[in-house]
């Protein structure tokens, strides 16, 4: 089969973001009858080639700060000119932002589950996703370069961050009663509202023989794939802490709240990108 067309590929792009949209005000959708509709649009597609470029497109919104649709998994290794159209119709949907904000932005309330010593899952394997360079035949005439990150605005929704740090200090107290160690339970301490976010970590919890647990909480509303932000302070705390130190990324948190568990120094289980650098004027000699 030839490569995908740009009529193509705007078409597989519009169906993509018109069922995010949805998904993002809880509106029902079906992407079986998404797929129907816009396989009559194409040259022979197959369902699975419909369905791999969906997931490359869920690639591409997170490496460019943007929520995606959960249930389709990124994938890698996406055509440069799929990456184009998307980067432009992000910046130019001005419907999409509206609705992408108000949902990052949303307040939050403390999750509750049943079970929730069953919410704990394995962290996601290695990946790099990258955005790469987009030729200029792909590029679109007056198509801007800027995004929103709006990961990093999610992150800033201080009622999303307490609502995850709340349902992490349960975890914590659940787990350590299912141990019978009731006396530390009743122990455990949400840092970050005792004594601010300077400590570096949001809870202070124990292991079953009493030695100190210090936790770090990061949540989204997006799935388990998501990146997260963590500040200087916080990667050289977990690197005075070492194994004592647990990151918990909580994810899908308004629909389905799970968690994993990253632990150590987070330089050295996670990939680590500079999004932001402090800056002063120097003397030039």
């Amino acid at each position: 089969m030839p490569g995908w067309s740009r009529v193509e590929v705007e078409a597989v792009v519009a169906d993509y973001l018109a069922m995010l949209k949805d998904e993002l005000q809880r509106r029902a959708y079906s992407k079986t009858e998404h797929r129907r509709v816009l396989s009559e649009m194409l040259t022979n597609r197959s369902d699975g080639s419909i369905e791999r470029k969906h997931q490359n497109i869920s690639a591409i919104l997170i490496e460019i700060g943007h929520p995606w649709i959960n249930g389709y998994k990124p994938l890698g290794n996406y055509q440069g000119l799929l990456a184009a159209v998307v980067a432009d119709r992000v910046t130019s949907d001005r419907e999409l932002a509206a609705i992408v904000e108000q949902a990052v932005l949303a307040p939050a309330a403390a999750a509750a589950v049943k079970g929730i010593l069953n919410r704990v899952v394995d962290p996601p394997p290695p990946t790099e996703y990258r955005y790469p360079p987009v030729k200029d035949e792909y590029r679109i005439p007056g198509q801007r370069r800027s995004h929103v990150n709006y990961f990093e605005l999610e992150a800033q929704n201080a009622s999303l961050g307490l609502a995850g740090e709340v349902f992490i200090l349960n975890f914590e107290m659940a787990r350590l009663e299912q141990l019978g160690k009731q006396s530390l339970a009743d122990r455990v301490e949400h840092i970050a509202v005792t004594e601010g976010d300077g400590a570096g970590y949001d809870i202070r919890s124990f292991e079953a023989n009493g030695t100190d647990r210090f936790v770090e909480v990061k949540t989204t509303s997006y799935g388990k794939q998501t990146p997260f932000f963590i500040s200087r302070n916080e990667v050289e705390v977990s690197e005075l802490h070492g194994s004592r130190y647990h990151l918990c990324r909580l994810f899908k948190f308004r629909e389905d709240p799970q968690f994993y568990s990253l632990r150590g120094s987070v330089a050295e289980h996670s990939l680590l990108e500079a999004v932001q650098f402090s800056a002063r004027p120097r003397l030039l000699t």
